[in-house]
């Protein structure tokens, strides 16, 4: 897919592109205690579920998370705040004429940075129920919650498809798949199934963190790669943001990102594998997010075609492994390592296939 491991111009240099994070990764702490003293101050903290995906008594996770009740949460506006924040610090030194770049440019940023604002307002809005105990469940409804995410998506699906002309998927090591018009459909099953991914992924303090910081990094070395390096700058701004969410969501976490952060950054990192072609590469360096997903899949499967029977302890798989006392950092960290590795192998993938 490359043959050049480096751009030869890069848009904008290596030494920026890491300027730019190191301010998303500043102002994310800078902000952070500001942000948590607020959410204190307003009582917006954790709860836990009062059921299971399915409708039973989550009895293990109750067992486990009892002590992680009322911890602030909605941490995620913290994440894409310092985003947008660094990609408009971008535009006025552009506009100043301080450097000849800008991250905000529509060909390869507006999407994304679309789907990271509405699905981010998608989750705060869940978050913010689940806080306050409305709805049945504390939170949005399941089918109100899947349509806005359809409607989210298939607007991206259709502007890839048909402002953008996106109609092939690139198989590793194959070449090009014309698929033409199924492009809408892939689209839109790769950006709910990543979102919710990482939503499942984000259960225990710096687990979803630190993997999405593995990912977003490992697409942004394959973006700056391929000479996209306005997108790599973009993926280093998450990187930097996630990193100072991460500095305080270690065990013991300080808060959550909760599904204002999860799903946001999720579906984000679907549409930033589809900018770049690598849509099958995202098993690869996002590959813990699969494994749990698949995980929550198999076990509710289990339950309605083996009489209630489970696989796992409990699901997602992460709560499996602490049902085993294997404890929750150790857990993060085995996980952290699995998500590396996996990563690696993605990005080889990515440049040699």
């Amino acid at each position: 897919m490359n043959e050049l491991l480096l751009p030869l111009r890069p848009d904008i240099p290596l030494i920026a592109i890491l300027g730019y994070a190191f301010f998303a990764f500043a102002a994310g702490l800078l902000f952070t205690p500001w942000y948590v003293s607020f959410l204190r101050r307003n009582s917006i903290g954790k709860q836990l579920r009062i059921e299971t995906i399915d409708g039973r008594d989550p009895h293990i996770f109750r067992t486990y998370h009892k002590d992680k009740m009322g911890t602030p949460t909605m941490g995620g506006i913290l994440i894409w705040g310092s985003m947008l924040l660094t990609v408009l610090f971008s535009r006025v030194l552009s506009l100043m004429g301080w450097v000849d770049h800008s991250i905000l440019q529509r060909g390869q940023v507006y999407l994304p940075l679309f789907v990271l604002v509405t699905l981010g307002m998608l989750g705060a809005v869940d978050d913010y129920l689940n806080v306050r105990g409305i709805g049945a469940k504390r939170g949005l409804d399941f089918m109100p919650k899947f349509l806005f995410l359809l409607l989210i998506a298939g607007f991206g699906a259709v502007w890839f498809w048909w402002k953008l002309g996106y109609d092939q998927i690139h198989i590793p090591f194959l070449g090009q798949w014309m698929v033409g018009w199924w492009y809408v459909p892939i689209f839109i099953f790769i950006i709910i199934a990543t979102a919710n991914a990482v939503n499942f992924t984000d259960g225990l303090d710096g687990l979803a963190g630190g993997l999405l910081v593995i990912a977003f990094g490992s697409f942004g070395i394959l973006a700056y790669i391929q000479g996209l390096a306005i997108l790599a700058t973009f993926c280093a701004v998450a990187v930097g943001a996630i990193a100072a969410f991460l500095w305080h969501n270690v065990p013991p976490a300080l808060f959550y990102m909760g599904d204002t952060g999860s799903l946001a950054l999720g579906g984000t990192l679907g549409v930033i594998a589809l900018m770049i072609d690598d849509a099958l590469v995202l098993p690869f360096v996002g590959a813990v997010f699969v494994i749990e997903a698949l995980s929550v899949i198999i076990q509710l499967l289990s339950k309605k075609f083996r009489g209630g029977k489970k696989v796992f302890y409990a699901a997602p798989i992460h709560h499996h492994f602490e049902s085993l006392n294997w404890g929750e950092s150790k857990v993060t960290m085995r996980l952290w390592i699995v998500g590396g590795f996996a990563a690696v192998l993605g990005v080889v993938i990515g440049i040699f296939g």
